[in-house]
This record gives structure tokens, sequence and C-alpha cells, in this order.
């Protein structure tokens, strides 16, 4: 699929029902290429990105981020993903290539692949002093009722989250994307009925997405009807904030101590960026340097 990733959100014109979709194909695919993800891991790291993309938009703070991770007593470990502001994200989780049967309907089991036994955690940091952090546990591992979950239980949100990532035989990426459907304050009771039917109709994502429809016609689908009013538009990608500058002063925050030793025990030092795998070397020289920019 060529289409470009990109991520909608919008209101029903009574103000009763807001939603944000995401578009996340291409992201989905690249974190596959850089983890080597095989197709479980792909489809439980696809869908976390997708939903913390969609999270980190509703940030208010430009410069603010959020973080998603799941930690289940499932073979693929701990999950984590962080959205900026504008939906980009980057993520990574401990067993890429885990390797589960599939379940009875012929799906990857991401619930077992995660667990149930653990916890959904959510930090936002919108540039006060300390982060907001809301965890709850894990209702059942497939990410998409978690995070519907986390919205009631720790924002009193009522949410509807559907997610999807759809794997080619190649194990490449063939589609995936999801959305937050959300009831704001003030909704009548009705409206609930009205949403879950609208939910079943409208099926699955990656259903949609591979008979050709993109995300932007989902949501038009899933609010027909109710004026919709679509609010923001724009692209979104895999994206990591990794550089040099940053891996230096991670090791200037060692300490003088552990930096020493790494220069008498260590021909060359290399830190590897858990999301986007990218190796930076530092060779003796480069660490004496350090050193001496350590505050004494």
């Amino acid at each position: 699929m060529d289409k470009k990733d990109f991520l909608v959100r919008g209101m029903t014109a009574d103000g009763f029902v807001k939603i944000t979709a995401v578009q996340s194909t291409q992201l989905v695919e690249r974190a596959r290429q850089i983890h080597k993800t095989l197709p479980l891991a792909t489809a439980a790291l696809g869908r976390t990105l997708t939903a913390a993309s969609m999270m980190g938009n509703e940030l208010k703070y430009d410069k603010g981020s959020v973080t998603l991770q799941l930690r289940g007593d499932g073979p693929l470990g701990a999950i984590t993903t962080v959205s900026d502001s504008n939906g980009n994200v980057r993520g990574y989780l401990q067993n890429p290539a885990a390797v589960l049967p599939l379940r009875a309907d012929g799906h990857l089991n991401v619930g077992a692949g995660v667990g149930r036994d653990g916890l959904l955690t959510v930090i936002k940091d919108i540039g006060e002093r300390e982060p907001f952090t809301g965890r709850i546990e894990l209702q059942s591992g497939e990410i998409a009722e978690d995070v519907a979950a986390y919205y009631v239980l720790s924002e009193q949100i009522p949410t509807v989250c559907a997610l999807g990532v759809l794997v080619d035989r190649d194990q490449s990426v063939k589609c995936a994307g999801g959305y937050l459907l959300q009831l704001l304050p003030g909704a009548p009771a009705g409206l609930v009925d009205l949403l879950e039917y609208r939910v079943q109709d409208v099926g699955s994502v990656t259903a949609n997405l591979e008979k050709g429809l993109d995300m932007r016609q989902v949501v038009e689908e899933l609010l027909y009807g109710m004026g919709l009013q679509l609010m923001e538009e724009h692209p979104v990608s895999y994206e990591c904030k990794c550089s040099r500058s940053k891996v230096e002063s991670a090791l200037i925050s060692l300490g003088r101590e552990e930096l020493q030793r790494l220069i008498d025990e260590e021909e060359s030092t290399d830190v590897t960026c858990q999301f986007c795998d990218v190796v930076y070397h530092f060779d003796r020289k480069d660490l004496e340097e350090l050193k001496k920019a350590q505050k004494k």
C-alpha cells in the first residue's frame, strides 16, 4: 500500500463525540525493519505505536511527549513507545522474535504474546516539573481494549479504541491503523448504543484498509450523518530523536569513575539506540574528552 501515513482528528456537530484516527502502515513497517520483528511482535509493536501516536496528538504542549508502555507476562516482554505532540512515534519491545501458535480464528495471538498479568503505563510530559503518570492493570493484552480501559479508569472518558496491523505473507506490513472514539461530557445515553452499532457495522480497521479505504474514510463511515467536522490532518512517521550529542550527555552523566573504568578497560565503547538501532562509537580519545567535560 503506497498511501502515506497520516493522522486525522474530528468532532461531531453537537460536540458530544470526538475521534482521532491514524493510518500507520509505513511507520509500522519501518519499525519492523529496524527491529527485525517476526509477525507477532510486528502486530503488537505496531498496535502500540498506533495508539501512542493518537495519544501524543492529544497534548496541548508542543514539546510534550506521551510514553505508552505495556509490561505483561507474555513472551513478547515489555513494549515501550513514545509519541511527540504531532503523533510521530518511536518504540521497541524486548523480544522481537517471539512466536506463538495462531488463535483458533487464524489471527495472531497478540493477547497471549503480551500477557494479561501486568500493567499498562501512560506517562505524559507536558512541560511541568513532574510528568503525569497513569497506570492500570492489563485487561486482555490485546492492546486496544487495554487503551480503552485506561481512558475509562484513569481519565474517566468513555472510549472505543480500535487498532489493527495486517502482516503480509512475506512478513512485511500490508496495512495498519487505528482510531480512538470518545464521548464528551453531556452526551445522551442513547449515543453509546448508536456508536456501538456503528463500530460493529463498519468492521475492523484492517478489513477496511485492505479493501482500499483510508482512515479518513473509516472515520466518515463511523460518524456518518452526525455532522462530522474534521479539525486537523497531517502526516505522521516513525521518528527517532536520538543524536550523538544526547548519547554524549548520557555518558557524561555516568560520572567520572565510570568513564575512567571504560577508558581503562575498553578499547572503545558502542552505544546502540533502543529505538532505531543506530550505533554510536566512542574510542578512548572520545571518552577522555567526555571525562574532561564532566563537572568535578
